[in-house]
């Protein structure tokens, strides 16, 4: 629409009222047309692209009711606003003039404030209508080329168009499904329904700027698609909504794709398994697997080479997974019946259907381990992999697709526990075992609240004189059912948790405050020391050295007196960084102790300075 000034047709064989009224109206910035006859009103209203007519009811060829119905025949009320002139005597042809199609009437002699204002309203009106008509066409025209579906909710009588299109979407011809707006709310996924309504009755109430909900819809074969369905309410003035119309776009590619790799996604996986899980219910014989995969090694390589380096390794084994089981003999065995998908990170998933026995899966793990065994060239690299491999089979019953997943995902722990790179078939007993993994950390984390933990000291002797030189402090958990723990029994857990921090901090805080009493309390003390292990968290932790002399301060023990223990797996988990720290504790304090020798090859990489390292032969 252009911002050109209104221009309005005067109707009215009287030459003053029509002069009068087309000079006020001129002052107003509207372009005016005169003419005394209706009868060639239809060819003048074309010529001279007229907005609006003030039509004078009494005309002497034709009547202005007789003008206003031929109009009408070419123009509606919203192309082109009528408003008639008439006598205050004559009531019954307003009457009859409004119900004809006339927009509004004035009455002679004419108030021109009043005329002004109903001319304005209707003209404002009109460029309404005419802008919400050219944006739906263009809505419509943009929707098309988008091959998007469109939708109408008349919100006043309930009634719903759905486009042609809309009902392809869900694999439908137009005459398969009815407009009526239970084909889409009945359609709506039970898991998404009620905030489907919730977001269509808070646009509806002016709570929100437009409608937006992505949700999966039932399609004609079964199956759920994921739509993208956007649409805007017209309200009256009173702010009711009258209409509610949008469009709808499929999304399922974008829903169900791994953006990464192109495979499908943890969604797509467990609807695909899901409905395999209904089908096996029919067929009694009908077995499958899933194959859960995870690399080993890949946090090292991510952190080491990059996170791009680490992007292009997932990618090369997407493609190997795929490759591997689409080769002739895999084929050949399993058929083509598989998916391959990415759940994020570096895992993977493999759904086996219609496997024609169990060794079917575990032949498939021996192939995919064989695929991925070669090495990867990436960045002018050659880089190696593994993948570790937990199998689920369906001959267990299975009502869920997620329950199928988690014990696959189960077994291929086992499998990294027993030494990575292999695979293993999930059983029962595995489940019990991860429900008491599960079990021992929720203890784990009550007992740091409860103050279950104990320090106990053993004796350091001197084999030369037999004489106590110092005590070492070791771990124990006081468990209220199971009695007393070592540290074998609960530490892996703290580590894999993040709890050995806290817990390695409350025992090196124990064990000074026990030594420091112990000095209190004879001078036979004095000249003890107390040793501690170190967790690798504990020995890479920023601000280490500070954290421990403000310990020592607290405890008031001195530096000699405290030795810290560390395995030499801690500090090869990283070289660099632990040698630093190390030599920043001994510039501090006394040294280190290992809990075991330390390779000859092993210190020179650690340090760039020469401390004296005294290595602790272990008695028990």
């Amino acid at each position: 629409m252009n911002s050109r000034p209104s221009r309005l047709l005067i109707v009215d064989d009287n030459e003053m009222n029509r002069d009068m009224l087309a000079r006020r109206l001129a002052r107003k910035g509207y372009v005016i047309g005169l003419t005394d006859s209706a009868r060639e009103l239809l060819p003048r209203v074309k010529q001279d692209g007229i907005d609006l007519v003030l039509l004078d009811i009494e005309m002497p060829d034709v009547t202005g009711l007789d003008a206003l119905q031929t109009l009408r025949e070419s123009y509606s009320p919203i192309e082109l606003p009528i408003i008639m002139v008439t006598a205050k005597n004559q009531s019954d042809d307003i009457v009859k003039a409004l119900d004809m199609g006339a927009n509004d009437y004035l009455t002679k002699p004419i108030d021109f404030p009043v005329a002004l204002a109903r001319i304005g309203t209707q003209l404002s009106h009109k460029k309404a209508q005419e802008a919400l008509r050219e944006s739906e066409e263009r809505y419509a025209l943009a929707a098309r080329g988008a091959n998007d579906g469109l939708w109408d909710w008349n919100l006043v009588t309930g009634a719903v168009y759905f486009s042609p299109r809309w009902k392809a979407m869900l694999g439908f011809l137009e005459d398969e499904i009815e407009d009526r707006l239970g084909e889409w709310l009945d359609r709506i996924h039970d898991a998404d329904r009620e905030r489907v309504k919730e977001e269509i009755a808070a646009h509806q109430r002016g709570l929100t700027p437009h409608f937006e909900s992505e949700h999966r819809l039932l399609h004609k074969d079964g199956s759920f698609r994921w739509m993208l369905s956007r649409g805007l309410a017209v309200h009256d003035a009173t702010g009711k909504a009258l209409r509610m119309a949008g469009s709808q776009t499929d999304i399922t590619e974008r829903k169900v794709s791994d953006p990464l790799t192109g495979l499908p996604n943890r969604l797509l996986f467990i609807d695909r398994l899901g409905r395999l899980i209904k089908h096996s219910k029919r067929r009694k014989d009908h077995l499958f697997a899933v194959l859960f995969l995870d690399l080993d090694g890949f946090k090292m390589i991510n952190d080491s080479l990059g996170h791009l380096v680490g992007d292009q390794l997932l990618v090369g084994v997407a493609t190997r997974l795929e490759k591997c089981l689409r080769s002739s003999d895999t084929v050949a065995r399993l058929g083509e019946t598989f998916t391959v998908a990415r759940l994020g990170g570096d895992e993977f998933t493999i759904l086996l259907d219609d496997i024609k026995e169990p060794d079917d899966a575990n032949r498939a793990a021996e192939r995919l381990m064989k695929a991925l065994a070669p090495p990867f060239v990436l960045a002018g690299k050659e880089v190696f992999t593994s993948i570790s491999i937990g199998i689920a089979l369906s001959n267990t019953a299975y009502e869920e697709p997620e329950d199928m997943l988690r014990d696959a995902d189960t077994a291929m722990y086992r499998a990294k526990s027993l030494g990575k790179a292999r695979y293993e078939i999930f059983d029962a007993d595995m489940r019990a075992s991860v429900m008491a993994r599960l079990q021992l950390e929720t203890d784990l984390r009550r007992a740091l609240e409860r103050d279950e933990f104990r320090n106990v000291y053993q004796p350091i002797v001197a084999l030369d004189s037999g004489r106590i030189v110092g005590f070492e402090a070791l771990l124990r958990w006081q468990h209220p059912t199971r009695g007393m723990l070592g540290p074998e029994e609960f530490i892996f857990v703290a580590e894999e948790t993040g709890l050995i921090r806290e817990l390695g901090w409350w025992s090196l805080r124990e064990a000074c405050q026990q030594m420091s009493k112990w000095r209190a309390s004879s001078e036979a003390c004095l000249d003890l020391t107390i040793s501690v292990n170190l967790s690798a968290k504990q020995l890479l932790q920023q601000h280490l050295v500070d954290e421990m002399s403000k310990l020592l301060r607290e405890t008031t023990l001195p530096p000699e007196s405290l030795k810290l223990e560390i395995t030499e797996s801690a500090v090869m988990a990283d070289p660099a960084a632990a040698a630093e720290m190390l030599q920043q504790q001994c510039k501090y304090a006394q040294g280190f102790y290992f809990s075991k020798p330390l390779a000859p090859e092993d210190v020179p990489p650690l340090l760039s300075e020469d401390p004296t390292w005294e290595m602790q032969k272990q008695s028990q």
